[in-house]
């Protein structure tokens, strides 16, 4: 029994939103989002609210992440999605070339410069260690931010790198000096 599923997504004032055979496309402020649901999920409109339905329980499973999907698109067009990324490490920091390129400098030879997708937006605050990466899309701004911190991870030893603000890493210790 999906619980997520069965819950309906409240359409806020301002937000369209428009149901054709397994795409539900959803309008709102920001912009507008479509998101295709699996085989066997519809979605009605009701007095307000989308509900999830399924055909039976052998798509118990696809209920609950259809509803979370479509239910992401709506919060996406009205209030957006954003990840924050903290950069540590000497000489290590990040800036923006142009309107979509991120140029970071990460104790590599030489600099790497990431592309930003179209629908995701970046902001370098002045110090050029925190990013904050915004857009309508969840999964886009997850993506891109995962694999910007994928560009030089957190070590372990020294805790220097991109990571997450609010990421709490386990510190391990070094080699003990011989005695």
């Amino acid at each position: 029994m999906s619980r997520i599923g069965k819950k309906p997504i409240a359409i806020p004032q301002g937000v369209k939103a428009q149901v054709q055979g397994n795409v539900v496309a959803i309008q709102g402020p920001r912009g507008k989002l479509e998101t295709t649901l699996p085989a066997g999920i519809k979605m009605e409109q009701k007095d307000g609210h989308l509900v999830a339905l399924r055909e039976n329980d052998s798509q118990a499973a696809l209920h609950g992440l259809a509803r979370a999907l479509v239910n992401n698109a709506v919060d996406g067009v009205t209030k957006g999605w954003s990840k924050e990324l903290e950069i540590v490490g000497v000489g290590y920091r990040a800036e923006m070339k142009g309107k979509n390129t991120v140029v970071f400098t990460l104790g590599y030879s030489h600099p790497i410069e990431v592309p930003l997708p179209s629908g995701v937006e970046c902001v370098v605050d002045a110090k050029q260690t925190r990013l904050t990466i915004s857009g309508i899309d969840r999964q886009k701004v997850g993506q891109t931010a995962a694999e910007m911190r994928g560009l030089r991870p957190p070590d372990p030893y020294k805790n220097k790198g991109v990571r997450y603000v609010g990421e709490r890493l386990k510190k391990k210790v070094g080699k003990t000096g011989a005695k």
